[in-house]
């Protein structure tokens, strides 16, 4: 659940000085009963929490109109874990191109403890606190808290300045530990119009407005009002990251601001959230991007021409080109839609960030005279891009769009181990925005292969204990793509066998061969002449055993009893598991499992155990199967279930006698 609602006042007015009201708590009054809390009763597990936060942000009009944010916290801790609350990091943000930068104007921080059964208050010193230049993007203000001890409560305050009016301060009601009341007032001047946001799944205890007599003015300009908003909640879970989510920042409950509008005293307005137009037009005139996706003609022609030269079928010959592009260079790791230095310098190279990379393959594309067309799409560790109006900085990537007959496919260049028409899981993040000849259009990132591998174990129990025959292991898709860069990763395929036989407990490769390495196209297949331990005592009359030899689930991925937020594996998931085990005519097996077939609803997957036993062989398959992508909340317990049932599978162990 999210909504989003925009203000918009009427009234024309600038900054004052005047902020004389009752709000937040003081400072330093901490009691004997906030230190003997022992835990928090609503999450016994909280290493800390915050007993009070309060925030305020406004324009102040004796600095150049400048945001201010004030930040209050006082937090307990509770569990060796929460001592790390006591290091405090401020980011402050900067601009590469103008020199503006956020400032930290006054800090005050404190821990109070109980010492020999009374209160003492532990002091940050000025000389206790630094700055760290983290990147040109980002400066870091630092502070350790002294003298904290399980049991402490400390609090500290301080208040930020910003020249970035775009950015008004941001507030996250929920994080990583509970919070008892969490309150923020922005004061928002009429003339600046936001879109204010509420995401995340938590409710209000407080929503309220109030009109703020001539709280802004400037000298010659008169006196005018402002409105200063109240958000409040209470008993604020923490929030609790598992495994398949994307971005916590979509789901985590906080106030956004986007600034819409401004109004000037002459009757100008700057819309500062534009229409999609004019974001194209913005993108495509930029430097960085439109210019550098026109100019790729000059730089990749000859090579294109050597490519393509006089190939007529059109897939073929986006395919070569496609193949140029990603051999041609090293990415750098960087997730970037605009192209850093131009593509030109990254072409020479041989080496850029993402943006270099796909906008040349687009302009190759284009020159190649094919049907394509940019998109720019926010990672899954972005974030969801905002869909209501267009935010550029939302957006973090860009890939080609590539139009043939009636078919779409979706490049990117980047990855050396992902085949034509296949993007990375990074990419797979709600829609892009595809930047069209005639206007932009959202398109839907749904994957086109699954995460799919197969295992084939055909042993022979020998009367000495020993399991002998092949394993043959079979990847696709992604599951391909993720073992192809593992291998790449080593010298030799012997060194990344080596690695295998280090890893495995009691398994020892003789002999191995690969198939498809290089042929990105072809499910990629690993087979191994194998030797493994099965029973380490021949004279037993008794042995356990469990035929999970390989690809066993040790622990159930979903532990919270309920979640707010959707279960996202990226792409479907293909896992299957066939075990032929011939054993000893000496041996009988006193019982085996038995079989199990589970559905998930609205044919989400399924999971399928299979086991007999004829004469003297073992025959087990086993497959699990998820096959869609992305689980509501709601279906969520289905999926807990699933892996539930799998693990009272696979820890069942069987038992073989001696006749």
């Amino acid at each position: 659940m999210k909504f989003l609602y925009t203000l918009s006042v009427g009234l024309l007015i600038i900054a004052n000085t005047s902020l004389a009201q009752n709000s937040g708590f003081k400072f330093g009054e901490v009691t004997y009963s906030e230190l003997g809390i022992k835990s928090y009763p609503r999450d016994t597990s909280a290493s800390a929490i915050v007993l009070n936060e309060f925030g305020e942000a406004y324009f102040d009009s004796d600095n150049n109109y400048n945001l201010l944010f004030e930040y209050h916290v006082k937090i307990k801790i509770l569990k060796t874990d929460g001592l790390s609350q006591a290091d405090i990091q401020i980011p402050l943000y900067k601009s590469s191109t103008s020199g503006k930068e956020e400032t930290i104007r006054k800090i005050t921080a404190s821990a109070f403890t109980i010492v020999n059964g009374s209160m003492r208050e532990f002091k940050v010193e000025p000389k206790d606190i630094f700055s760290e230049n983290t990147n040109k993007y980002r400066n870091m203000k630092k502070f350790a808290i002294p003298n904290v001890q399980v049991g402490s409560v400390i609090e500290y305050e301080y208040t930020l300045e910003s020249p970035f009016m775009q950015n008004f301060r941001s507030w996250e009601f929920q994080s990583d530990i509970p919070k008892v009341q969490s309150e923020y007032w922005p004061k928002i001047p009429a003339n600046y119009v936001y879109n204010i946001s509420l995401k995340g799944f938590q409710e209000l205890s407080k929503k309220e407005d109030e009109l703020v007599r001539d709280c802004f003015s400037v000298s010659g300009n008169g006196k005018a009002d402002c409105i200063r908003y109240k958000f409040a909640m209470k008993d604020i879970p923490a929030f609790k990251e598992e495994d398949y989510m994307t971005a916590k920042s979509n789901f985590l409950s906080a106030i956004n601001f986007e600034l819409s509008e401004i109004k000037f005293f002459d009757g100008r307005v700057d819309k500062i959230t534009k229409e999609w137009k004019d974001a194209e037009q913005e993108l495509m005139q930029y430097e960085k991007f439109g210019i550098q996706i026109k100019r790729g003609k000059n730089i990749l022609d000859d090579h294109i021409d050597v490519i393509s030269g006089s190939e007529t079928d059109a897939l073929v010959k986006a395919q070569k080109i496609y193949d140029f592009i990603k051999f041609w260079y090293y990415w750098d790791g960087v997730y970037w839609m605009y192209s850093e230095y131009g593509i030109k310098k990254a072409f020479d190279k041989k080496e850029g960030n993402a943006g270099d990379i796909n906008l040349s393959l687009i302009a190759a594309l284009k020159y190649a005279e094919l049907n394509v067309e940019p998109m720019i799409l926010s990672t899954r560790e972005n974030g969801l891009a905002t869909e209501l109006y267009p935010v550029l900085t939302d957006f973090n990537y860009v890939i080609a769009k590539l139009n043939i007959g009636d078919k779409v496919y979706l490049l990117d260049a980047t990855d050396d181990y992902l085949h034509f028409g296949m993007i990375p899981i990074r990419c797979l993040n709600g829609k892009g925005r595809v930047l069209g000849e005639k206007g932009s259009y959202w398109y839907e990132l749904k994957p086109t292969d699954k995460q799919k591998r197969t295992t084939t174990l055909s042993l022979k129990l020998e009367s000495d204990g020993y399991a002998r025959g092949t394993i043959q292991k079979t990847y696709f898709g992604y599951e391909a793509a993720s073992v192809r860069k593992e291998l790449a990763s080593f010298q030799t395929e012997q060194e990344y066998i080596d690695d295998l036989n280090n890893k495995s407990k009691n398994i020892h490769i003789q002999k191995f061969e690969f198939q498809n390495v290089k042929e990105l196209e072809k499910p990629l297949a690993i087979k191994l002449d194998v030797e493994m331990e099965v029973f380490d005592d021949m004279n037993n009359k008794l042995f356990l055993f469990n035929p999970f030899i390989l690809n066993k689930i040790d622990e159930n991925p979903f532990k919270s009893n309920e979640r707010l937020y959707p279960v996202d594996y990226g792409a479907p998931v293909d896992h299957v598991t066939i075990l032929t085990l011939e054993y000893p005519s000496d041996f009988i097996i006193e019982s085996i499992p038995e079989k199990v077939a589970m559905a998930l609803p609205n044919t989400g997957g399924r999971y399928i155990f299979d086991i007999q036993n004829l004469g003297n062989k073992l025959t087990m398959s086993n497959s699990m199967q998820i096959a869609k992508p992305v689980f509501s909340s709601q279906e969520y317990h289905y999926l807990k279930e699933l892996y539930n049932r799998i693990l009272q599978v696979q820890n069942a162990d069987m038992v073989f006698k001696r006749k």
